[in-house]
């Protein structure tokens, strides 16, 4: 799958990883919904950082369409809570 971070770039990511990621995705899901600001800040990042860790960077100049994109490093709670869907930023 191919995900972009929001003003990084792209990374590929193996489907084996997700699990892994939902359980980040599903405290920082947590973290929004309690307005747990420091919580969601840490969490964010732990999430980016291990799609990074896990990942492979694409080139600057591919054009792959993302099928996942998550938010920028330092996006606000409010800007994150608008990307989500029911499952948060990961489905599944």
């Amino acid at each position: 799958m191919i995900v972009r971070i929001m003003g990084e770039g792209q990374v590929k990511l193996a489907d084996s990883h997700f699990t892994e990621l939902n359980k980040l995705d599903d405290e920082l899901l947590e973290e929004m919904e309690s307005g747990d600001e420091s919580g969601f800040r840490r969490t964010l990042h732990a999430l980016l950082d291990k799609v990074r860790e896990l990942g492979e960077p694409l080139p600057d100049d591919a054009l792959e369409p993302s099928e996942l994109i998550l938010p920028a490093p330092d996006a606000t709670l409010d800007e994150v809570r608008a990307m989500l869907s029911d499952d948060g930023l990961i489905p599944g």
